[in-house]
């Protein structure tokens, strides 16, 4: 059975930092968690910003990230706020960062009011276009004014470089002092019938006909639909992605994106970012292994997740504050076995979603519950679980991301799955390529595995029988897929050839309206390599962890330790929305597990107490039990210093 150790040359959290690329961020060096700081209504003074990141800094927050929308979507009352872009709204936003330089914070800014990226200043030929030529639609409770402003091209750079000029003089002062990031989130557009003019003749090129010849069919023919959402894909990355990376680096910035809801290789997407960003609770837990697969692919060594909004429901109806101050009840526990949770699927910095800007005596009220402020219930377990958060996201930047299988993203099939069932939808959810519903397989769970996609099996390269990516050396592939595309064979097939273990769980079909006449011979000849089975098992590669009924868990390693943080099995169930409560009731839970490293195999007992998760260090000497901190007010000790468990 292959057991391979880390490598002496696997990077350290410090070479990771200062690699090229990678960012300096957070630029005090903290892992304190951070806030989205929503900056809904006023009144806004230059006075009244600093005591509210003194409230934020001592209560264990290490900086903030301003966002601005509009309460006018709630039907309620005119917000009380500067000019868009304008003088003040500059001196503002520069006193904040100045501000928060100050309290060794740090300040992020979203680029933008509300989301996707748009305005009042995109041109209409710049702005956004379906197959049909019509808008995809327009921006909403933006503060650039009252009427609806249009969402730029995300397909054409040219519009994002408008975008870019129109916005960035405000923010120039803002820019200044310690680095900040600038945050681009979800996209959450229609992509089913996202086009651009430019893309007619690139498709026809990449795909051997005229998709002009074929909109009436559409989406309904699912080749033509694969085709066109691919190439779409591809100028997305291009034209938006890797763009808005770069323009952030031209103003002295950082790139923090979330690009889920984008029709594309996420992974691919995230790894343009400086700081890939996932989403927690409207998409479940385990989607953040996506992000952190990116980033372990891309020497990203960041991974931040957007975490709490609306753990127990969106509000709904016509009085939206009413119901957001009906649910002021938000419980540490529950946050508690989230934070885990993502921990667990490899985020390691946490950003609280969030708070509401707010003058002495304010009432302003936050609309997507977790509420952070004086007021919140959580208020007495800020200090202590945000120093639970820091010193857990702290650990898991150390050392480099470790696992012993990659596994093929099912892009090909979450593209062709077509809507979500209405009765699983969640919030803004729509179709199967959003991701949300994408797990590894139960049986590669110990394996830690790590997502990979065609353009990252493009970079590969197999030494000494292991699938070398950037700094990552993993010892096999598995594909388990109804469709390949046929750009992603031909690498897998290349890699065969190097004597890369592979397992190929079924036999997978060519997307795309023209199948390539080669595939079925290139399948065959994949499928008749002695190092290609068709089973896991087969590969005879060792899981880290082996055991019956694995908690979550997450590897970082170097070259003679490894770091693994078990999340509570409870976490396994946390799904939107969670109900209240749900951490409080989890009930103690016990295994036992082997942990092959360095070639020596350690059986460990792990006893978790509720809400409770392990951390634990392994070294050829043996394994080492972790204290955590205690992650709530009146806690003396935490669960981990009540366990017996030792590795024998």
């Amino acid at each position: 059975m292959h057991d391979a150790a880390p490598l002496a040359t696997t990077p350290t959290c410090d070479d990771m930092n200062s690699a090229p690329g990678a960012p300096e961020w957070p630029p005090t060096g903290s892992a304190r968690p951070y806030a989205r700081w929503w900056w809904l209504n006023g009144p806004f003074r230059e006075e009244d910003i600093a005591p509210q990141l003194r409230w934020l800094s001592g209560h264990g927050f290490g900086g903030v990230e301003i966002a601005w929308l509009s309460p006018l979507w709630q039907g309620e009352f005119v917000p009380d706020r500067p000019e868009w872009l304008g003088p003040e709204w500059s001196r503002l936003i520069a006193r904040a960062k100045r501000e928060a330089d100050a309290l060794g914070m740090g300040c992020d800014f979203t680029f933008g009011s509300v989301w996707p990226f748009g305005g009042t200043c995109i041109p209409e030929s710049l702005s956004s276009r379906t197959l049909d030529g019509s808008s995809t639609g327009s921006i909403r409770a933006s503060w650039d004014g009252p009427e609806s402003g249009r969402v730029l091209d995300h397909l054409d750079a040219t519009a994002l470089d408008h975008y870019v000029r129109c916005m960035a003089p405000a923010f120039a002062a803002a820019l200044e002092g310690r680095r900040s990031a600038l945050f681009c989130d979800s996209l959450e557009i229609e992509s089913e019938r996202l086009w651009s003019p430019r893309l007619w003749d690139v498709f026809e090129q990449r795909c051997g006909y005229s998709l002009r010849d074929h909109v009436a069919d559409f989406p309904d023919a699912p080749g033509v639909f694969y085709d066109q959402q691919k190439v779409v894909g591809e100028a997305i990355i291009r034209e938006f992605y890797a763009a808005f990376a770069e323009r952030c680096r031209e103003l002295g910035a950082l790139s923090r994106v979330q690009c889920h809801g984008a029709p594309a290789d996420l992974l691919s997407a995230y790894a343009t970012a400086d700081i890939p960003e996932s989403e927690a609770l409207l998409f479940p837990p385990e989607f953040s292994r996506i992000p952190a697969s990116a980033a372990a692919l891309s020497g990203r060594s960041i991974v931040s997740c957007e975490t709490f909004t609306c753990i127990y429901g969106f509000p709904r109806g016509a009085h939206i504050a009413t119901a957001v101050r009906a649910w002021k009840k938000e419980r540490v526990e529950d946050l508690k076995l989230l934070a885990d949770a993502v921990f667990a699927n490899g985020v390691n910095q946490i950003v609280w979603h969030g708070t509401p800007y707010n003058p002495p005596g304010g009432t302003n009220e936050f609309y997507a519950s977790v509420h952070v402020g004086s007021d919140s219930p959580l208020a007495p377990h800020f200090v202590a679980f945000n120093a639970y958060l820091t010193h857990v996201s702290d650990r898991l930047r150390r050392g480099a991301p470790y696992s012993r299988l990659a596994v093929y993203l099912p892009n090909e099939d979450m593209l062709l799955a077509g809507d979500i069932p209405d009765d699983d939808r969640t919030p803004g959810s729509l179709r199967h390529s959003e991701m949300r519903g994408v797990r590894v397989p139960q049986e590669a769970e110990g394996h830690a595995p790590i997502w990979i996609s065609g353009a990252f099996l493009a970079k590969a390269v197999v030494h000494e029988r292991e699938l070398v990516v950037g700094s990552l050396r993993i010892p096999a592939l598995l594909v388990d897929v109804e469709w390949l595309d046929d750009e992603s064979l031909i690498e897998i097939l290349r890699l065969a050839r190097d004597e890369l273990p592979i397992a190929i769980l079924r036999r997978p079909r060519p997307p795309g309206r023209l199948p390539p006449p080669a595939y079925d011979g290139r399948l065959d000849e994949l499928m008749a390599f002695p190092n290609v089975v068709t089973r896991l098992v087969d590969l005879k590669v060792r899981g880290i962890v082996e055991g019956a009924d694995l908690p979550p868990f997450w590897v970082r390693a170097s070259a003679d330790w490894m770091t693994i943080f078990f999340a509570h099995p409870a976490t396994r169930e946390v799904r939107y929305p969670m109900p209240l409560g749900m951490g409080a009731e989890t009930a103690s839970a016990y295994c036992v597990v082997r942990i092959n490293a360095f070639g020596i195999a350690h059986d460990v007992e792990l006893h978790f107490v509720p809400c409770t998760s392990i951390l634990l260090t392994v070294r050829p000497d043996g394994v080492q039990f972790d204290s955590l901190p205690a992650w709530k007010s009146g806690d003396t000790e935490p669960g981990q210093l009540r366990q017996s468990s030792e590795h024998r």
